[in-house]
This record gives C-alpha cells, sequence and structure tokens, in this order.
C-alpha cells in the first residue's frame, strides 16, 4: 500500500481534526506579539506565527498539486524537487508530488546556488517548487537550468521568473488523481549529507517509505492522542520518518521553528506535546540553559512529554545520564540510520534498554544487522568492523551511479560506512566513520571514543577529534574543543584531564574553536580538516 492511501485514510477519518500546527517564535519575539496570539504579521511571507491545518485540508492541497502537476505534463516518474524552509506548506506539497506519480526530491534549504543547480542536474529533476528564502539563489542559476521546465514559487512577492503556487494549485480539483501506484515505484531521491563530498543521489520506492512508517510507529508506539515535536529539516528523511509514525497513527504533530531551549520547552508546554526527537546539539542546550538558571522548569507544564528520543549522529552516554537526572519519567532512545537506509531506524536502542546507553542498539522492526571485514565475512563478537544492514527500507540504488550502487548494495547488504563492534549481548557500538579513522603511527584511533572522554570534561560545550598530517606518525590526533559560554580552561587542563586515556589515544593538538555541525547535527569534520590544514601549510609557509 503506497503511504498516499494513509493520508486520505487519514482524511476520511479523522477530516476535521488537527494534524499539522507551524510555530515560528523568531517572528512571535520580532513582532512583539502574545503568545498563541492568531493574527496576521505584516511581510511574513508565512502569514502567521502559529498556523494550523486538518487532515482533510492536507489532503485536499496534495490532491490539488497532484492535479496541477498532471496538467503540466508531468507524468509517473518524473522529478519534482522541493526548496523551502520547514512550513506548513511542505508536507502536503511533498505528499502532493506523490500523489502524481512523480518522484519528490527534496533538497538541503543550506545549499549554495552551485549545490542547488548540482543536485537538480544530478536528479534530472524537471519542476521545482520553492519558497522566498531562495529566491536570491535562484535567480544567479534558474537561467542555466534548460530541464527544469516549471518553476513553482510557495509564498509572497512572486520572482518574475517563477509562477504563483498558490493561486495555480486554488484552481484545480481538490480530488485525488487516478494514479496507480505500487511499492517497486519510484517515491523520492534524498541526498547524502556531502559531508565526504559532494552528495549523492539516494532513490526510495514507495515500498521503502512504508517501511519506514511500520518501524517508526513499532518502535515509539505513536497513538492517536500523541503530539510529536518536529524541529530538524523536513528536507532530511530523519525527520520526515520520525513524522511517519504520526501519520500511520493519524496524530498531531508540530513544526517548530526555532530551536532556543526556551522555544523548545515553551512549546512543549503550551502543545501538549507527548515526543520530542532531538539533535545531540539541541538536547545540550537545553540542559546547559537548565543548569545555568536560563529556563527553570516549573515555569513549564511538561507533565506531557513522556519521550525524547536521539538520532543522526553518535550520541555521548554523558548526555543521556544528565537528561534523565533532570527528566527521570522520560522514556529514552537512540534511533540509527542513514539517508540509503530510509533514515532512522534501522538500528535503535529501544526504550526497554536504557542499561545499555551507549549502544546505538540492535536491528530494529524488520531490520537486520552484522558487523563484516573488508571482504563481506562477519567478524568475531568484539572486534571492529564495518556495519552493515538489511531490510526493507534499503535504497533502490545511487541515481545513475551503478559504480557506487554496487561498492554499497552487496548482496543486498547495505554498507554504511560506519566502524562498529557488537557486545557480547548483541547490542552494537559505533566506533566511527570508516573515513574518519585517525592512523597514528601504525595504531588505529576512533574519534567517537575520544570525544565521548572529553565530554566528560564540565567545560566542554561540543568537542570534534580529527586526524592532522604528521611527518613522523602519519597523522595525530587533534581535538577542536568548544567551550561552555563564559567557562575559561586552558590546554594544560585538557592535557591533564587526558591522563586517564592510554597514551596512543591522547590529542596531541587541542584547538580551541567552534565546532561546526550540519542541519541534521553531523560534525562537519571535513570543514575541519580543511581550516586547519590550511593554518598548518601557513605556519610551515611562515617557518620557511
Amino acid at each position: 500500500m503506497p503511504i498516499t492511501e494513509i493520508l486520505a485514510c487519514n482524511a476520511k477519518l479523522y477530516g476535521q481534526e488537527k494534524c499539522l500546527t507551524e510555530i515560528n517564535l523568531d517572528l512571535q519575539e520580532r513582532h512583539n506579539v502574545t503568545w498563541r496570539e492568531y493574527e496576521l504579521i505584516e511581510n511574513n511571507p508565512a502569514g502567521e506565527y502559529r498556523r494550523e491545518m486538518t487532515w482533510r485540508v492536507f489532503d485536499e492541497k496534495a490532491n490539488r498539486l497532484a492535479n496541477l502537476l498532471l496538467k503540466r505534463g508531468i507524468k509517473k516518474g518524473d522529478k519534482v524537487a522541493i526548496l523551502l524552509m520547514n512550513c506548513l506548506e511542505w508536507l502536503p506539497i511533498y505528499f502532493g508530488i506523490l500523489k502524481s506519480g512523480a518522484v519528490a526530491v527534496p533538497l538541503n534549504f543550506r545549499y549554495t546556488a552551485e549545490e542547488i543547480k548540482y543536485c537538480l542536474e544530478l536528479s534530472e529533476s524537471i519542476c521545482l517548487i520553492f519558497g522566498p528564502e531562495f529566491i536570491s539563489r535562484l535567480e544567479t542559476i534558474y537561467d542555466q537550468l534548460p530541464q527544469v521546465k516549471t518553476l513553482l514559487f510557495a509564498g509572497e512577492n512572486r520572482p518574475s521568473f517563477a509562477e504563483n503556487y498558490d493561486r495555480l494549485t486554488a484552481n484545480c480539483s481538490s480530488e485525488a488523481p487516478q494514479i496507480k501506484l505500487t511499492d517497486e515505484d519510484d517515491a523520492a531521491i534524498y541526498f547524502s549529507s556531502g559531508t565526504t563530498g559532494f552528495p549523492k543521489a539516494i532513490l526510495h520506492t514507495h515500498g521503502s517509505l512504508m517501511s519506514a512508517c511500520y518501524t517508526e510507529q513499532k518502535h515509539h508506539g505513536q497513538k492517536r492522542d500523541d503530539n510529536f515535536l518536529c524541529i530538524p529539516p523536513l528536507y532530511h528523511t530523519g525527520a520526515k520518518m520520525h513524522w511517519f509514525g504520526s501519520l500511520l497513527s493519524g496524530s498531531k504533530a508540530v513544526l517548530l521553528r526555532g530551536i532556543k531551549p526556551d522555544w523548545i520547552l515553551r512549546t512543549v508546554s503550551e502543545e501538549k506535546i507527548t515526543i520530542v526527537w532531538l539533535l545531540v546539539p539541541w538536547a545540550q542546550d537545553i540542559l546547559d540553559a537548565i543548569d545555568r538558571g536560563e529556563v527553570k522548569l516549573e515555569d513549564y507544564d511538561l507533565s506531557h512529554w513522556r519521550m525524547m528520543h536521539i538520532g543522526a549522529q553518535p550520541v555521548p552516554p554523558s548526555l543521556i545520564h544528565r537528561w534523565k537526572k533532570i527528566f527521570p519519567h522520560h522514556l529514552y532512545d537512540t534511533n540509527y540510520g542513514l539517508s540509503e537506509s530510509i533514515g532512522p531506524g534501522c538500528v535503535h536502542l529501544g526504550v526497554e534498554n536504557i542499561h545499555k546507553v551507549g549502544a546505538i542498539g540492535i536491528p530494529g522492526y524488520n531490520w537486520e544487522a552484522k558487523i563484516v571485514d573488508e571482504n563481506g565475512r562477519s567478524v568475531p563478537q568484539g572486534q571492529v568492523g564495518e556495519l552493515a544492514v538489511k531490510g526493507p527500507g534499503v535504497m533502490k540504488c545511487y541515481y545513475n551511479d551503478p559504480k557506487a550502487t554496487a561498492e554499497t548494495i552487496k548482496d543486498g547488504w547495505l554498507l554504511t560506512g560506519d566502524m562498529a563492534r557488537m557486545d557480547e549481548d548483541g547490542f552494537i557500538y559505533l566506533v566511527d566513520r570508516k573515513k574518519d579513522v585517525i592512523i597514528s603511527g601504525g595504531e588505529n584511533l576512533y574519534p567517537v571514543q575520544i570525544e565521548d572522554f572529553l565530554r566528560e570534561h564540565e567545560a566542554i560545550k561540543d568537542v570534534a577529534v580529527i586526524g592532522l598530517p604528521d611527518k613522523r606518525l602519519g597523522e595525530i590526533a587533534a581535538a577542536i574543543i568548544e567551550l561552555k559560554p563564559g567557562v575559561k580552561c586552558t590546554e594544560e587542563e585538557i592535557n591533564a584531564f587526558c591522563a586517564s586515556l592510554p597514551r596512543y589515544k591522547r590529542p596531541r593538538k587541542i584547538i580551541f574553536d567552534q565546532v561546526p555541525r550540519n542541519p541534521t547535527g553531523k560534525i562537519e569534520k571535513p570543514r575541519l580538516r580543511e581550516k586547519y590544514n590550511a593554518a598548518r601549510l601557513v605556519a610551515e609557509q611562515t617557518e620557511i
């Protein structure tokens, strides 16, 4: 059954019930309007800072877009790209593309103009739906995209090179188009995070999307009375596939535009949120704000909040131990996944396994996992190898890249590129990205292990360990350390703290700087390596 049928069913069963709410607290603060005030904000392209949508309207909007695309000659299998910030229009547009039989192609809202052009060309997209935040970027490239026949603008103050999405869809039928979809049909192209270069185009089928629905609800038990807080970007598989649990259960969700600790807690309080998915930096910020007294828990009604879960990057055990001290009644889960495995859930900790925090967990619902060597053979328990997963959410292929597909999928097993080990109870622990392993003096150093150790230091907010070239050892481990606001710490103090590490694991260079993360929370280590390799070369040339 295609995922579009779940939306149609929800519209029939719960048509008048609210399903999505968009909250933009940045607007509320900038315009000094009161909390939950429903007035229009002048010159705000989104309309109101708090907007709602019912299941019936959601389905009708999706149908109108589908019918518009079909009227424009877009047919089954054609690619339609989405370039929007998180907003109330995002999911109806996504489902409208699916209902037309076309393939949805969500784009990262941080892409530069050249990256947008690259991804549109790679995916062979013939239509692009975009928002007001991207006008200036598209102005520089729209006439260099001969394959993009239709540009639809969702917002006010339409640029001259695009058509008005709202006006055109308003004149289309709200009845579902009669397009037959099967689990085998292509559904969506997602792009890898690009942490190792230009992103790859990852093709998924309708069956893959449905598998994400079942896996997510099985793991987190969404029911009709749940309300899910979605903060991460919807272009990424993680946020959307967690929301799929809400879709399957016919329950509510809130799209929050903003990540300040007070905003998150206010939204949980006022919207009676029950489930929150956070990235590591946001959970850290909430705890730090509580510690500093910037937010006080007694100011919020958090009684409905039953679960917090984290994914998208390694989760420091120390963070979860801190969280459970402040929120002892919360269920907690770690989610592991890749865009190639339809986002979260191919491996997860499980709310019943909090005693194993630090592990990414066990194979998710309908998934298998194993740890393999370079020849694809399973390694003995406890040894480090590459994590491989197999299940109904494995990508169909890297679009138009058979070589990369063949290197990544072996006999139905997806090679994740993550180094891991499995303990005696079958729980999997990430060691590091295969490409991030540092070889120093013949020893393999796994940065995640060193980062987890350093995060125990009370002055450290975030840390990234990278390899830098060294004439004698080949590489050395360098720790880029971001301190908590207002806290001072010296290199000598960090070195003293690391004295309990085995000597070969101790960072040989300490750098105090900010740790850059992408929108899905992953540390941008290529940026750091480029920055500090360049700094090293400048220093060497200065010495010469």
